[in-house]
């Protein structure tokens, strides 16, 4: 038995608060349920990623292979006499006058390279430069008088666009072209996909699927007009990194570099890129 004094003493240091046992264990809990909830959020983020590769842009790719085995021709090309470039039907020989001209060349066509959409979408060049003209023919008129069936994308009558969020949580909007590019373009000759409206990881995780690695200047998935494609002879260098990180504000446009960090709040959306993605067709 101890002295009621020395009793009345324990009682009062038991009193006092917690151990130090105790409190290391409170604050080994509270971090693991921050590293959970971090850790949760990024799982989220790849989950999205990975929907949007698999639902919505492999399935325009899907569509666009589709609509040559329909139609014999690609994507709104003329089906009498194939030019074999997006938006064939629109183009014409040497302005009309067939003296001299040999069609089949891209060279001799005039009115081409213009971009099939669903409207403009983003104004032009306002993500990266090097944004086409808008050709007359529709996107989803072209792809619906053949008969395919398109992603869901936004809903109804908006197919080519997907509303995501970025790494800071603002909503970002995805939008599907198609277009041609003359020999010699950096980012990619010939029938490319047009992807306005990446956020550099999202742009870096469909490089990684498309081409298994992730270079802006290399394979069949590279960023619209690298370094302006005025500073570039060839694409065949080491390679690039894309454009910028997720820690760029988009009114940071001047800092999109692959070096540094940018000064973004957290609130602010992310900086966007536009990607192209060379067709087989």
């Amino acid at each position: 038995m101890y002295p009621s004094g020395l009793k009345r003493a324990k009682n009062r240091l038991a009193e006092a608060g917690f151990t130090l046992i105790e409190m290391a264990l409170v604050l080994v809990v509270i971090g693991l349920i921050i590293g959970a909830l971090t850790v949760g959020k990024d799982v989220v983020r790849n989950a999205e990623y990975q929907k949007i590769a698999n639902k919505f842009v492999m399935e325009w790719k899907r569509g666009y292979d589709e609509y040559f085995q329909r139609a014999g021709v690609v994507l709104g090309d003329n089906q009498i006499a194939p030019t074999y470039m997006v938006n064939g039907k629109e183009a014409w020989i040497a302005n009309g006058n067939l003296s001299g001209a040999v069609a089949g060349v891209p060279e001799n066509y005039g009115n081409t390279g213009l971009k099939i959409c669903k409207g403009q979408g983003y104004p032009k060049n306002s993500i990266g430069a090097g944004d086409a003209n808008l050709a007359r023919q529709d996107l989803r008129e072209l792809m619906q008088k053949i008969g395919i069936r398109m992603p869901n994308g936004r809903g109804e009558g908006q197919e080519d666009r997907y509303v995501y969020n970025d790494s800071n949580g603002n909503s970002v909007e995805l939008q599907i072209c198609f277009q041609w590019n003359p020999a010699g373009t950096i980012s990619g000759a010939g029938n490319v996909m047009v992807l306005r409206g990446l956020t550099p990881d999202l742009a870096r995780y469909l490089d990684q699927i498309v081409d298994g690695k992730a270079d802006a200047l290399e394979g069949r998935f590279r960023l619209q007009d690298a370094r302006g494609n005025t500073q570039e002879s060839s694409s065949q260098q080491p390679g690039m990194e894309w454009g910028a990180n997720n820690t760029y504000g988009q009114d940071e446009g001047e800092k999109q570099t692959s070096e540094g960090v940018g000064g973004n709040r957290d609130e602010d959306r992310v900086v966007l890129l536009t990607a192209q993605w060379v067709m087989e067709q």
